[in-house]
């Protein structure tokens, strides 16, 4: 098997609905978002996919966040905007993309939402 990692970013703003403390008031983080992938085998210029490939359905996905309050953006108007749900959401987003370009063999290992250096949640389903 092999893994492949790319990392991007995007910066908006959320309010934690239900949370009591300073998060529940709308806060702005500049995210830090990797992605993993898996293949099972390279092709025939030995590799699995293009990163510049992945980094643009990335993008494409985090497009929709920059620059925005979560909470009024599609999904998260009734999702609490966590670093666990984007992490979710970005993991469902980006896997649609590389499925719906039918990238065979290729495989959403994980996300990784970072919203500050120090503080990141990680999305990854089981099989």
């Amino acid at each position: 098997m092999f893994d492949l990692k790319i990392t991007s970013g995007f910066s908006s703003a959320h309010a934690l609905r239900g949370y009591q403390g300073k998060c529940e008031n709308v806060h702005g983080h500049n995210w830090k978002v990797e992605a993993v992938v898996s293949a099972a085998k390279l092709n025939e210029i030995g590799i699995a996919i293009d990163f510049k490939l992945l980094k643009n359905y990335l993008n494409e996905v985090l497009e929709t966040l920059d620059h925005k309050f979560i909470n009024e953006t599609g999904f998260f108007l009734s999702v609490n905007p966590s670093a666990e749900n984007l992490a979710m959401y970005i993991y469902n987003e980006f896997e649609k993309k590389i499925k719906s370009a039918k990238h065979n063999g290729i495989a959403v290992k994980s996300i990784n939402v970072y919203e500050t250096d120090t503080s990141m949640a990680s999305y990854y389903k089981i099989d």
